[in-house]
C-alpha cells in the first residue's frame, strides 16, 4: 500500500491542492536517464524519508504524460497549505501499484498550477501554470515515499536582487563551492568541481573557496598567484593564475550587479612564501580597489553587492594591521580547528570534519553536516522590514559555513566526486523535510542554511542542490515583509 502524500510549504504563499488524477500508464514506466532541469528554482517538490540511513535507490523515472492522456480517476480536493508549514493530506500516491501517475493541480492566489508525480526525471521539475499566473514552482520527487516539499526562489544568477540592503549576510542562506576552480582535468582526488567558476556564479553560488601560491616567494612585485588543492596544482595542462578568476568574478558582478560574493582565501602548495608575503601581494595588487570589501567585519547585503567580500584565512603582514581604520584587514578566519565537526572562531561558526577515511565514514560526515544546518537555523539575526534601519547592537549572529566536502586520497570511494554522489542527494532531501525554518516558537532562530560549500554541483547540468539552498531564503524575504 502506498503511503499518503505529505505536503510541505516553505514558500511565503499559502497553496491549496484543489484537484487529484490518476493515470494509468504502466507502458510508459520505462529508463528516461537522469535528465537534468535549467529551469529556475521557486518550489521543490521531494519525496523523502525519515531515516537518514535509508537506501536511497530510486525505480526508474516515468516519461511525460502526453497531451491526450485520460485518467481513470479525479478527486476534487481541498487541502490548505499555510506558509511554511506541512500536511497530511491522507491522499494515496497510488492505487494500481506500479505504473500509476498522480497529477497535482494547486492554486496560489486563484491560479493554478499543476505537477505530475513521479516527474520524468530524478531531478527538479518545473511546474506547468494551466491559468496564466505568474509565479513559478518547480518540483522533485524522490520515490522512496510521497513527500511534497515547496520552495520559493529567484532566477539564480541574480537571486539577491530581491532581497533588501539592510539584511546581514549572516542571514541569508547562500550556497557555496569547495576548491572552486578545481574543474580541469586533474588527479581525481584534487578535482572537486564540475564546472567552471563562471558557470557556477551564473547558477547562483555565492561563495568561493580558493586556494593560491605566489609564484615568487620573495618578490611582493610580482603578483602571479598560482591556484592549488593542498600541494597540487588544479590542472595537468598547466598552472592556472589566480588573476584569470577574478577577471571572471568581476566580469559577472558587472553584469549583476545586485549580488556578491564571499571568496575565502588560503595560501596553499609547497612553495617557501609566507602568509604575510600573501598578504601583501593581496593589497597591492588585488583588493586596492572599490570592488573588494576587506573590511574585518561582515557586511550586510547592501554594503557587499557587487564586490568581492574578502574572508582571510591567511596571517597579516604588520604593515596591514592599521587598515580600514585601524581595524585590520579581511574578516579573520585564519585559524579554526582542523576537521571539525563545528567550531566557532571569530565571525564563523564552521563545520569541516574532512577527513573521511572510509566509505562508512560518510554517514558520520552527512550527519555533521545536518547538525550544522539546525544550528544555522536556530540562530537569530536582526531582518529589517523595508524602510526599517537595523540598530548597530542589533543582533547579527556568526556566519556559518558548513562544508559538504571531504575526502582521502587513498580510497576510490572517498574521492569528492564519490562522496558528493552519496552526500548532496541527502542534504537535499534533509533541507526539504527535516530542517527547521523557524519562527514557529519560543527560541526558534530564523531557519536559514548559512554558507553551504559543496563539491560537484552542476554535474549534467544538476543544479537541485544549489536551488534548495537559494529556495531557503523565502522566509527571509518573508520575515522583511516583502
Amino acid at each position: 500500500m502506498s503511503a499518503p502524500l505529505t505536503v510541505r510549504n516553505l514558500t511565503a504563499i499559502p497553496l491549496d491542492l484543489k484537484v487529484v488524477e490518476r493515470f494509468a500508464v504502466p507502458e510508459l514506466f520505462q529508463p528516461t536517464g537522469f535528465g537534468h532541469i535549467t529551469h529556475n528554482f521557486t518550489s521543490l517538490v521531494s519525496n523523502v524519508t525519515g531515516n537518514t540511513t535509508t537506501n536511497h535507490t530510486a525505480p526508474p523515472p516515468f516519461r511525460p504524460l502526453a497531451e491526450n492522456a485520460q485518467s481513470f480517476a479525479r478527486e476534487d480536493v481541498n487541502a490548505h497549505i499555510d506558509p511554511f508549514s506541512q500536511q497530511d493530506t491522507g491522499i494515496k500516491t497510488s492505487e494500481r501499484g506500479p505504473g500509476e501517475i498522480l497529477r497535482l493541480t494547486f492554486e496560489c492566489d486563484g491560479q493554478q498550477y499543476r505537477i505530475d508525480t513521479p516527474t520524468p526525471s530524478h531531478e527538479s521539475q518545473e511546474l506547468v501554470p494551466l491559468t496564466g499566473g505568474d509565479k513559478r514552482f518547480t518540483g522533485v520527487f524522490l520515490p522512496n515515499m510521497s513527500f511534497l516539499a515547496i520552495y520559493s526562489s529567484s532566477n539564480l544568477n541574480c537571486w539577491m536582487q530581491h532581497l533588501h540592503d539592510n539584511t546581514p549576510l549572516p542571514a541569508l542562506s547562500i550556497p557555496g563551492t569547495h576548491n572552486s576552480p578545481t574543474y580541469h582535468k586533474a588527479l581525481p582526488s584534487v578535482r572537486c568541481q564540475a564546472v567552471s567558476p563562471r558557470e557556477q556564479l551564473d547558477n547562483g553560488v555565492r561563495f568561493f573557496d580558493i586556494r593560491v601560491q605566489p609564484e615568487s616567494p620573495d618578490n611582493v612585485s610580482n603578483d602571479t598567484l598560482i591556484l592549488v588543492h593542498g600541494v597540487f596544482p588544479i590542472s595537468l595542462t598547466g598552472p592556472k593564475h589566480f588573476r584569470k578568476l577574478v577577471d571572471d568574478i568581476r566580469a559577472f558582478l558587472a553584469q549583476n550587479p545586485s549580488e556578491t560574493l564571499i571568496m575565502s582565501i588560503k595560501r596553499e602548495g609547497t612553495g617557501a612564501a609566507t602568509d604575510q608575503h600573501l598578504s601583501r601581494i593581496f593589497a597591492e595588487h588585488y583588493t586596492n580597489d572599490a570592488q573588494w570589501w576587506t573590511a574585518p567585519t561582515v557586511p550586510s547585503l547592501g554594503e557587499a553587492r557587487g564586490k568581492i567580500v574578502l574572508l582571510r584565512r591567511f596571517c597579516i603582514d604588520d604593515s596591514l594591521r592599521g587598515a580600514n581604520g585601524g581595524l585590520g584587514y579581511g574578516i579573520d578566519a585564519e585559524n579554526w580547528a582542523y576537521n571539525t565537526p563545528v567550531d566557532t572562531h571569530g565571525a564563523v561558526c564552521v563545520q569541516d570534519f574532512c577527513e573521511v577515511l572510509e566509505t562508512v565514514n560518510i554517514e558520520d560526515k552527512i550527519k555533521y553536516c545536518c547538525e550544522h544546518f539546525e544550528r544555522a537555523g536556530s540562530s537569530t539575526c536582526a531582518v529589517p522590514k523595508q524602510g526599517e534601519v537595523v540598530a548597530q547592537d542589533a543582533p547579527k549572529g556568526p556566519l556559518f559555513l558548513n562544508f559538504l566536502s571531504a575526502s582521502n586520497f587513498w580510497r576510490v570511494g572517498c574521492w569528492p566526486e564519490k562522496i558528493a554522489a552519496k552526500l548532496n542527494p541527502r542534504v537535499v532531501e534533509h533541507l526539504c523535510a527535516r530542517h527547521d525554518v523557524g519562527g514557529g516558537g519560543e527560541g526558534r532562530g530564523d531557519g536559514g542554511v548559512g554558507v553551504v560549500v559543496c563539491d560537484w554541483v552542476g554535474a549534467s547540468g544538476d543544479w537541485d542542490l544549489v536551488r534548495c539552498i537559494v529556495g531557503m531564503n523565502a522566509k527571509l524575504m518573508a520575515m522583511e515583509g516583502q
